[in-house]
C-alpha cells in the first residue's frame, strides 16, 4: 500500500525558509509514472497547488514568485519542498500527494486526480 508521510519545523519565523520532507513508501518516489505533487492549505481557505516533480522536471504555482524548489531524493525514497522568504501568508496545512497523470499547459497543473495523500503538516509563519 502507497503512503506518504510529511515532516516540516511546524514554526518558523518570516523570512526564513521552510524544508520539508515527504517520505514515500510502497512506491518510488522516483516513479516516473505520477508527478509528486506539494499541496497546501491556508486557515479558512481552499487547496492550493505549490507544485510537483516528475521525469526530473519541476512544476510550480506561479503564484509562489519561484519561491519554491521541489526535488527527489531516491536514495531515501522521498521528495522535499522548500519555500524561501516564508510570510503570514504562507501559513497552511501543507499536503504531499501524488497525481496519477497531468498535463503541464500555459503555465498551469492539470490534475487528473490524486490518489495517495499525506496527512498533512501545519506550517505556522510567525514572529
Amino acid at each position: 500500500q502507497v503512503q506518504l508521510s510529511e515532516s516540516g519545523p511546524g514554526l518558523v519565523k518570516p523570512s526564513q525558509t521552510v524544508s520539508l520532507t515527504c517520505t514515500v513508501s510502497g512506491a518510488s518516489a522516483s516513479d516516473t509514472l505520477y508527478y509528486w505533487s506539494w499541496i497546501r492549505q491556508p486557515p479558512g481557505k481552499g487547496l492550493e497547488w505549490v507544485g510537483a516533480i516528475a521525469s526530473g522536471s519541476t512544476y510550480y504555482n506561479a503564484s509562489l514568485k519561484g519561491r519554491a524548489s521541489i526535488a527527489v531524493d531516491s536514495s531515501s525514497n522521498h521528495f522535499s519542498l522548500q519555500l524561501s522568504s516564508v510570510t503570514p501568508d504562507d501559513t497552511a496545512v501543507y499536503f504531499c500527494a501524488r497525481s496519477v497523470a497531468a498535463t503541464w499547459y500555459g503555465g498551469k497543473f492539470f490534475s487528473a486526480g490524486f490518489d495517495t495523500w499525506g496527512q498533512g503538516t501545519q506550517v505556522t509563519v510567525s514572529s
